[in-house]
């Protein structure tokens, strides 16, 4: 078959695409049945049709989403019909709950893992002969499960001989974070810590300009605006009222405490909105809880009617908080979120409490403003 003028090659294909396609990803998703056969040229060319870059248009955009290939599969296999909706809506909620007995199974290994590479030092000498046993243990029989319960109490006896070292543990857990300056890497662990999970760094998000903006900020004792009162318990105030920053609650209502209530309450009450609206330009603004409190933010940001420094943006939800984070990333302005459905006051608190820790600790540390970090100079 010649080449029409409507026939693509496949580095075309990928050209036209875009999204970072390459010719390799093509072939393996045809492997995969994601995409169907193309017919070729007379000289063997893989030759493709619009059909085909609307496909992979779209098998792109579910990638950049999170969908993992197998997923994107069997949603594309569905047609978005009205009578075909719920089949869809059924094949989606099997994929999840398989993909969350994954996670759970994955967590279980990992928590097995952690419990062995968060030691500290202390325990070294009696984890490597735990480590030695385990190679030889024999847990066909019950006598040999006891003694892999016994192995794991004589590590745990170690707890009571010292304080947990949470620094050295988190060096062995931590991802590579050698090409995050030093405050950016003081935040994560923060992070880390303050939910106990350290899966969460893949989700942490910063604009380039946040570290940068919140110092700013914070040293011009800038109004810090929080959605809850339960956030605002959870800030550092002794350092706060040192840099001179006052801090100021949307949803001034003590007994809403809860993303629910927090939710609900926003809507139900216009004062609040009102308020958002009159906050300082130049502020730092710490969502928490409510993702409509978020949404509102972005709206009246992208309306140009205010202009915050900085924004931490962390609430917690299933499908408003997702969308109102996705928002927040693309208003252009600086922020720190945690991208998903994690969140929550407890992360957003420590966040901002990371970058004023590391503020009055280091103010004279410009390690944020390089690519790589040289912690000589901070």
């Amino acid at each position: 078959m010649e080449l029409k003028s409507n026939d693509l090659t496949i580095k075309q294909l990928t050209h036209l695409v875009g999204g970072g396609l390459t010719p390799r990803m093509v072939r393996h998703y045809h492997q995969l049945g994601l995409l169907p056969q193309p017919v070729r040229s007379h000289s063997n060319y893989r030759l493709y049709t619009k059909k085909d870059v609307l496909r992979l248009q779209r098998i792109v955009a579910l990638k950049q989403q999170g969908f993992q290939l197998n997923h994107i599969r069997n949603i594309l296999e569905v047609e978005p019909e009205a009578e075909t909706t719920v089949n869809l809506m059924g094949q989606l909620q099997q994929q999840y709950r398989a993909v969350m007995q994954q996670i759970s199974q994955l967590r279980q290994t990992a928590s097995a893992l952690e419990g062995l590479l968060g030691r500290d030092r202390h325990c070294q000498i009696i984890q490597a002969e735990v480590l030695a046993q385990l190679k030889l243990l024999d847990v066909e029989t019950q006598a040999g499960l006891g003694g892999l319960e016994n192995l794991w109490s004589g590590l745990d006896a170690e707890i009571h001989t010292h304080s947990e070292a949470f620094s050295e543990s988190l060096q062995r857990l931590l991802p590579d974070l050698s090409q995050r300056s030093e405050i950016e890497q003081h935040l994560i662990s923060q992070l880390v810590l303050a939910c106990g999970d350290v899966s969460l760094v893949s989700f942490v998000k910063l604009s380039r300009g946040a570290i940068t903006a919140s110092r700013e900020a914070l040293s011009s004792s800038c109004q810090i605006v929080v959605d809850t009162q339960t956030v605002a318990a959870a800030l550092d105030q002794t350092r706060l009222l040192h840099l001179g920053c006052h801090t100021e609650t949307l949803i001034d209502n003590p007994h809403i405490t809860t993303a629910t209530e927090a939710e609900v309450a926003f809507w139900q009450h216009r004062q609040w909105r009102e308020k958002l609206l009159q906050v300082d330009r130049g502020c730092v603004l710490v969502i928490g809880y409510a993702p409509s409190v978020l949404v509102e933010v972005c709206e009246a940001i992208a309306n140009q009617k205010i202009q915050p420094a900085l924004v931490i943006g962390m609430p917690i939800g299933f499908s408003h908080a997702p969308a109102a984070k996705r928002q927040l990333m693309q208003q252009g302005i600086p922020f720190i979120t945690v991208a998903g459905t994690l969140g929550g006051g407890a992360l957003a608190a420590t966040a901002l409490n990371a970058l004023v820790e590391s503020l009055i600790d280091k103010p004279d540390c410009h390690c944020y403003l390089k690519n790589i970090v040289d912690s000589s100079k901070c």
